[in-house]
């Protein structure tokens, strides 16, 4: 990384991308191969790239510059914006957006990005499409609802909500089917000694395979808690400000009401999930507090059993750097 002398902050969009260049000069390109190629005249070997992971659109990018050998990273667009409120930037615009994501990268010297494997890309599609799909049924079985409260029991409108409900329904399932079988020929072994967790069942260790595509992008608990949202937020200043503690609720909303909802089971045949969950109610803290931490918990045993290719041993006391 001491070689690399010349970063490049890319703001990226669905049609354009602007782009720094190490000698702070601003440059537009199109979001697709001609500008790509347009971009690499700018670039050498002593180039480094840096882009936020703004939804899919950084991704034609990205991948084409891996292609091409030029060293590539993928942010955390969180960690971007953190990094522009610390130096009191109020004004955004994609070109002091570029700015700043060239200075986070000549600051940070962020790690390098991997393009992930076909399957895990298919997995992932197949993963939104799912929580697409469980949105527009969650919003028919409220309409659904609305209707039955009005003491409407026959009605076309009433009989097609029915039916489309239990026609996503079955779209869902397919789709998990599929999606479980594309988990089980890329991490056919991570899956099994997942589901050896009490308490994780097949769709919760399938959805955090997918959104952690194996767990190869964290190195410990706390930055995998942080990404699902289940990190507490305490708001206190001085002696007037004493607020709630929360959860930060980043990430993805799913996997922590399937998490929350593995904790349940847990605290039942979880050895060390029902020790946490049994110590804090007994201090008097709220169940929901307890079973936040016991969801916290699994989080930690799942990424200890991904690091160590072991399977769950409620004797075994996993290696504190995957726990901290």
């Amino acid at each position: 990384m001491s070689k690399i002398k010349e970063f490049f902050g890319i703001d990226i969009s669905k049609d354009v991308f602007d782009v720094v260049d190490a000698s702070d000069k601003h440059h537009q390109f199109k979001n697709d191969p001609s500008g790509f190629k347009e971009f690499s005249k700018l670039l050498s070997e002593k180039s480094h790239c840096v882009m936020e992971a703004t939804g899919s659109y950084y991704q034609g990018l990205a991948t084409w510059l891996y292609d091409s050998s030029i060293i590539v990273s993928v942010v955390n667009p969180l960690s971007v914006k953190r990094f522009i409120q610390m130096r009191l930037k109020t004004s955004k615009t994609d070109k002091l957006d570029a700015q700043m994501i060239r200075m986070y990268g000549e600051s940070e010297q962020p790690k390098l990005w991997n393009p992930p494997s076909k399957l895990i890309i298919e997995a992932t599609e197949l993963h939104k499409l799912i929580e697409l799909l469980v949105r527009q049924r969650a919003g028919l079985k409220n309409r659904l609802h609305a209707l039955e409260s009005k003491g409407i029991t026959r009605s076309l409108v009433l009989t097609s909500v029915r039916r489309q409900i239990r026609n996503l329904s079955n779209e869902i399932g397919d789709l998990e089917l599929k999606l479980e079988s594309v988990i089980k020929e890329y991490e056919p072994d991570l899956l099994t000694r997942l589901c050896s967790i009490p308490g994780v069942g097949k769709r919760t260790a399938i959805y955090l395979i997918v959104l952690t595509q194996g767990f190869e992008k964290f190195e410990s608990s706390r930055q995998l808690i942080s990404y699902f949202g289940l990190n507490p937020i305490i708001r206190e200043s001085g002696s007037s400000v004493r607020g709630k503690s929360r959860i930060s609720k980043t990430g993805d909303n799913q996997v922590r009401k399937l998490l929350f909802m593995c904790a349940f089971t847990a605290c039942e045949h979880n050895k060390t999930c029902r020790e946490i969950y049994q110590r804090l109610t007994a201090k008097g803290k709220s169940k929901k507090l307890a079973l936040i931490a016991v969801a916290n918990k699994l989080l930690k045993q799942s990424l200890a059993i991904a690091k160590s290719g072991l399977y769950y041993d409620e004797n075994y006391r996993s290696v504190n750097v995957y726990l901290g």
